[in-house]
């Protein structure tokens, strides 16, 4: 039994440094200030903070950070990493954790559905057409009403339009997506 807990242990520590070598940076520099969790602008819907998932990575305990829905949520604006006073780059880790969650098939099936539905939208349109986008998600995790409430104050107040509006670099988008396509790149 103590042979299967070290083999576990070692995976984990592997799969942090792993982590850390395609992130370009350390968790061992963390010592938990906060200041990354205290200026995220998306702190408020993670389940881990950014610090948190930090510490889950210096605890060894992956599957758990690889689980959260925090590296979904994460806008990688970049924020986190600039406020911190050792200069990890948190923005990095929280994508290297999504590559190694993605890689796994660990995705969170309404996440997963927003960027499907997302990616569609800007594929279709050239840029993001919001009513589109919620249909689509609506539609993928089976809850067709989910927010529909808040769709005609929306339209009331001139932030939601029902018709899309199309850009003029459509093409260049289109050849965006195809090179992510020849690059082995998942989308449907």
């Amino acid at each position: 039994m103590g042979k299967v807990v070290l083999s576990a242990h070692r995976e984990s520590r592997e799969l942090v440094k792993a982590i850390e070598s395609a992130s370009g940076t350390k968790t061992s520099l963390c010592y938990q200030c906060g200041k990354c969790s205290a200026g995220c602008p998306v702190g408020f819907a993670m389940d881990y903070t950014p610090r948190q998932i930090i510490r889950l990575l210096q605890l060894g305990l992956i599957e758990e950070a690889l689980q959260a829905k925090s590296i979904w949520i994460c806008a990688t604006c970049d924020t986190c990493s600039t406020r911190c006073p050792r200069g990890v780059e948190i923005a990095s880790i929280m994508d290297a954790l999504r590559r190694e969650a993605l890689s796994r098939g660990k995705v969170v099936k309404e996440v997963s559905a927003f960027n499907q539905a997302f990616l569609n939208s800007v594929k279709r349109y050239g840029r993001n057409h919001e009513v589109s986008l919620v249909l689509e998600y609506n539609t993928r995790i089976m809850n067709p009403f989910k927010n529909a409430e808040q769709g005609p104050l929306m339209m009331s107040k001139g932030k939601l339009k029902i018709l899309p509006e199309f850009i003029k670099g459509k093409n260049e988008v289109n050849r965006i997506f195809e090179k992510v396509k020849a690059m082995g790149g998942d989308h449907e």
